[in-house]
């Protein structure tokens, strides 16, 4: 794509989100045809949003959810500054919800970087082990994600990931207490809780086999297609369960075992 057409991509793309609205598909003289172009596209809405990249989802780290959205790959989305709440904050246990279309609520595992992973050679791919290095603390989160597009199981993964991977809002807890290394991440539990009724039950295995897979397919990802991980940035690995359909008004209590729990409230209609 030329820079005219991922700008024009660009400015739709934010647009909707500014606005709260939808478009069926970006048009077909500016919609990437690969991840390549998603990606840049991605860039341009951040740079027009005026807001830090604080972080990076994950969206389909199961194939599931890769299924579900006709996918062959999971994608990697940018976690903007004024989309990111503390689990501590007011704005936690009162997200908006009037204008998302998704209305669902995923627990996620999440990395905190304390080093850089910047680009290499791509003979030279990250391995488990040297991204685990790079991590400084693990949190909890919940991530509400959504979509600027009304139809968004058929525009593909390129249209995708240049609307961030369906980002939107999350709400982060603090660093876990536990001796979280010693902790097989594949194998934690995980309960959602909606409005105190159990909702839905799953593990960190439904995040590509494992958080630490997740968390080295991103740093791969963001070196072929970005600058690498940075460095105090995030990195929420993907939905440990289904995702829990929610409303308007609802309570929300992700359960992580002994790595502790997250909350999180919709504010009322």
């Amino acid at each position: 794509m030329n820079e005219s057409a991922i700008a024009e991509a660009a400015q739709l793309i934010w647009l909707h989100w500014s606005q709260g609205t939808q478009m069926a598909a970006l048009p077909a003289h500016c919609r990437p045809a690969n991840r390549v172009d998603g990606y840049a596209i991605q860039a341009a809405v951040a740079r027009l949003s005026g807001q830090a990249t604080v972080g990076w989802k994950i969206a389909a780290s199961s194939v599931a959810g890769q299924k579900h959205i006709d996918v062959d790959w999971p994608m990697a989305g940018r976690l903007l500054a004024n989309t990111v709440f503390a689990e501590s904050s007011a704005a936690a246990n009162a997200m908006n919800l009037s204008h998302n279309i998704l209305m669902v609520a995923e627990p996620e595992i999440v990395f905190r970087m304390a080093q850089s992973l910047p680009p290499r050679a791509a003979t030279a791919a990250y391995f488990v082990e040297e991204v685990m290095a790079a991590v400084g603390t693990v949190h909890l989160a919940i991530e509400v994600p959504d979509t600027r597009y009304g139809d968004f199981l058929k525009v593909g993964a390129p249209s995708m990931i240049a609307d961030m991977a369906c980002a939107a809002l999350w709400v982060v807890g603090p660093a876990v207490a536990a001796t979280w290394r010693g902790i097989d991440l594949s194998q934690q539990e995980v309960w959602a809780y909606k409005n105190g009724t159990l909702a839905a039950k799953g593990s960190g295995a439904n995040v590509l086999g494992n958080p630490r897979l997740a968390l080295t397919w991103i740093a791969n990802e963001l070196c072929t297609f970005g600058a690498g991980l940075q460095a105090g940035e995030y990195v929420t690995t993907g939905t440990c369960v289904v995702p829990v359909p929610i409303t308007q008004g609802d309570t929300l209590l992700m359960d992580f075992g002994v790595l502790g729990s997250v909350a999180a409230a919709c504010a009322p209609a």
